[in-house]
């Protein structure tokens, strides 16, 4: 279609004079830049996009618009960044979330950007106030300012505004994308949220329990054991859905006892056994069931059997050790620690290593008393959202590393129980072998936002999401994803082919 731009070119328009009407209530805009990007060119994998498979630009052209404001008397400073597509936008907006810390404006926002901009759609993202800090001294919130500073740069670069608004993100970015469900429910027309980070002060004060309890049993177990002991509940449980595929489709049915392998010899690495200890045990135990009070209440939700507690390549799980020779420690994560020393401690140099199991009831309790009201996300009334005409996805892998997926199947549970028509405007969906967003098998639903945007301007509800992946040997399994409570049940044929299946409860 050819765009109607406001100024003589799109060059031309690309410029802080086009942008003169920016208005948002109870915010001062501090600055605005706007600069035209050319010839640019980037290939995103699909473990990078979330909901989107391989996506590539080649010599595009947008323009850039970095927009700073505060809210006076807050001594805040947001700055949200909106790429424009120069010559082919499709009229629509997708906003992206951030990770951790991170809020937005990071070079994983930026992977996703540049994923919409490959297929049209004008992109923002921001800081939310928190710049691209890994140690955050204070939090931020999202508002729907941002969505309203974006749809205004939209209207004055091309003379109109979109005509569908969306959101994608997972994570810290599936949090968000459900807070704007819940507190702005006409910001978007359509939500995508993976691996949401709701519960924000169980989920991150509990991936402390792991180390908690090495720190506990002075033990601090060599990676290779946890790596032994998820491979063997996988081992356990891949065969409960009739299908040998390694992973595991139906973890509410897996029973796996760990200290039935304690004893068994591990072969780490070339010229390194080591011998699976009653502590590793102990510790995978602990972090599947989840959590415990000093006097044995469950506090939250465990990971599941076939979650990688080491995090892989990148460290990123709940029970990461290091060794150097015979000797091995603790490498928390900086997100729980940081979590516990700044924002319930408000200490730098508190010693968490030091805690007692009183001292851990006490920091839990104090996290979700003073911060489930702000980052909690968990509001199952989102009647307004409906009454809007938006749809919301929801997806979380049942390897996840980091978020219990149990917490995301909870907020489903919550929202259905309020909302008898949850089916006409929420799916969620569980993904069997998927880690943090990606990982695992690397299951990642790559049509998912296509399918989102189906049902909300054609009102295509997705009946089934597919998705596919590899097993250890290489062979190429195709799965449909069942909308919860549904699980994809194999029927009869090939156990490789998505037809095979049906989905049931």
């Amino acid at each position: 279609m050819a765009l109607q731009y406001p100024l003589a070119s799109p060059s031309a328009a690309c410029s802080p004079s086009t942008f003169t009407n920016l208005d948002l209530f109870g915010a001062e805009v501090l600055s605005l830049t706007a600069q035209t990007v050319s010839n640019f060119t980037r290939s995103v994998p699909r473990v990078y996009t979330f909901h989107h498979p391989t996506l590539s630009v080649e010599n595009a052209s947008f323009c850039n618009v970095t927009v700073s404001y505060t809210h006076p008397g807050q001594d805040d400073l947001i700055r949200v960044e909106t790429w424009l597509p120069v010559d082919n936008w499709n009229e629509r907006l997708q906003a992206v979330g951030g990770g951790g810390w991170v809020a937005g404006r990071s070079p994983l926002s930026e992977m996703a950007m540049t994923a919409a901009l490959s297929e049209g759609y004008a992109s923002v993202t921001t800081d939310a106030g928190l710049g691209g800090s890994e140690e955050p001294i204070y939090w931020a919130l999202l508002s729907p300012g941002n969505a309203i500073i974006a749809k205004s740069l939209i209207k004055s670069f091309y003379g109109k505004g979109p005509k569908y608004s969306y959101w994608s993100g997972c994570s810290q970015g599936g949090r968000q994308g459900l807070m704007l469900a819940q507190r702005y429910p006409n910001a978007y027309d359509g939500i995508v949220a993976s691996a949401p980070a709701i519960n924000w002060a169980e989920i991150i004060t509990s991936a402390y329990w792991p180390q908690f309890l090495m720190n506990q049993l002075g033990h601090y177990p060599h990676p290779c054991e946890f790596t032994y002991l998820t491979q063997a509940a996988i081992d356990a449980c891949d065969l409960l859905d009739g299908v040998a595929d390694g992973v595991i489709s139906d973890p509410d049915a897996c029973h796996f006892d760990p200290f039935t392998v304690v004893g068994n010899t591990i072969q780490c690495s070339e010229g390194e056994d080591v011998v699976l200890t009653t502590a590793a045990a102990v510790i995978a135990n602990a972090t599947w069931s989840g959590p415990r009070a000093s006097d044995g209440r469950s506090l939250w939700y465990g990971l599941g059997y076939g979650a990688d507690f080491t995090g892989g390549q990148f460290k990123a799980g709940v029970a990461v050790t290091e060794c150097d020779n015979d000797t091995c420690s603790g490498v928390p994560s900086p997100l729980t620690t940081q979590w516990i020393q700044l924002f319930i401690e408000k200490k730098k140099s508190f010693d968490l290593e030091k805690i007692t199991h009183e001292d851990l009831d006490r920091i839990y309790h104090a996290a979700i008393s003073e911060y489930n009201s702000m980052l909690g996300t968990n509001d199952p009334d989102i009647s307004a959202f409906r009454n809007a005409g938006g749809k919301l996805l929801t997806f979380h892998g049942l390897e996840d590393q980091i978020i219990p997926p149990k917490g995301t199947e909870r907020y489903y549970r919550s929202v259905a129980s309020r909302l008898p028509d949850v089916d006409d405007f929420y799916r969620h969906f569980e993904i069997p072998g998927l880690g943090h967003c990606f990982g695992g098998n690397n299951a990642t639903p790559t049509t998912s936002f296509d399918m989102l945007r189906a049902w909300v301007e054609n009102g295509t509800k997705p009946e089934t999401v597919p998705v596919s992946f590899r097993d250890a040997s290489g062979q190429e399994f195709s799965r449909p994803l069942c909308p919860f409570p549904q699980k994809a049940r194999f029927e009869h044929g090939d156990p490789t082919k998505a037809s095979s299946f049906s989905c049931r409860s």
